[in-house]
């Protein structure tokens, strides 16, 4: 047990993140088993930390839209999310720090959360039915979709079929998937992928300052071309004349010549004239 904790620890985010995934999958399994004993339809575990469609339920278990990022409805379900949960955060942590991938989980989990209690509450085709929604899907499409953002022509190479993809060709292949199958049984987890989705876009495209192409130039077209303005300052002292100049150059050198004076002899050497042209200049009108 000493070494399990401590390899947990020793552990990257990544793996720590899939480690917590299969820890809680085979306690939900444990739990679930013993649950069917009792004929229930859902385990303890689902009961409390799934999230519900439900709005009077949610605010009862306001946890909810962030643990049931790590509960899984089956076998397949989990070994997906971990699949790709692996080859993209192994990609993610080599441009951002561990922290930032934690974050990307978390509130793509949060984000997809949003998305599925806004359809379930608002769409037509599921006011009649309630639904839970679980599964590291939305936390997963927020890290790959903000990889792809990043780094939309990395070649990725996908293993078993050991096959090279473009990043963004295979976001792209995700994103349409989730859009057409909104209207499925499952489109309460379409619209979680969606919502993860979109924060991870969002995130990485705010914190790199990119900017869409097709927006830059839509805006373009309501830019109207500034003229350069030239900014006139106007004294109201009127400009010297010449002759003014030239009296002011006549009465600097003057000055001069007085202060050289007071320099040598000190200031009573200076004649009855010459300590009134000093006063004059030092107290103009």
């Amino acid at each position: 047990m000493e070494n399990l904790k401590q390899h947990f620890l020793r552990a990257s985010m990544l793996e720590k993140i899939i480690y917590i995934n299969v820890a809680v999958f085979i306690l939900d399994l444990l739990v679930s088993s013993f649950s069917g004993l009792y004929k229930t339809q859902l385990s303890f575990i689902d009961q409390w930390f799934a999230l519900s469609s439900s709005l009077d339920a949610y605010i009862t278990k306001p946890w909810s839209i962030v643990s049931y990022g790590f509960l899984h409805a089956g076998f397949l379900h989990i070994l997906s999310n971990c699949i790709w949960l692996y080859i993209f955060g192994r990609l993610f942590s080599e441009y951002f720090t561990q922290k930032q991938l934690l974050n990307f989980y978390l509130l793509g989990t949060i984000f997809g959360g949003i998305f599925f209690l806004i359809a379930m509450n608002y769409f037509p085709a599921f006011s009649n039915s309630s639904h839970i929604l679980v599964g590291a899907s939305a936390g997963v499409s927020a890290i790959i979709i903000g990889t792809a953002t990043y780094i939309p022509n990395y070649e990725l190479r996908i293993p078993l079929i050991n096959v090279y993809i473009k990043v963004w060709h295979l976001a792209a292949f995700f994103v349409v998937m989730d859009l057409i199958s909104l209207s499925g049984g499952n489109g309460g987890g379409h619209f979680a992928h969606l919502g993860g989705a979109l924060f991870g876009f969002l995130y990485v495209n705010q914190a790199s300052n990119k900017e869409i192409e097709l927006f830059k130039n839509i805006s373009k077209w309501f830019k109207r071309d500034k003229k350069t303005l030239k900014t006139v300052y106007k004294s109201n002292n009127p400009k010297p004349t010449r002759k003014e100049a030239n009296n002011k150059s006549d009465n600097q050198q003057k000055i001069d010549q007085i202060l050289d004076k007071i320099g040598k002899s000190g200031y009573d050497a200076l004649s009855k004239e010459e300590k009134e042209f000093l006063f004059k200049q030092g107290n103009p009108k």
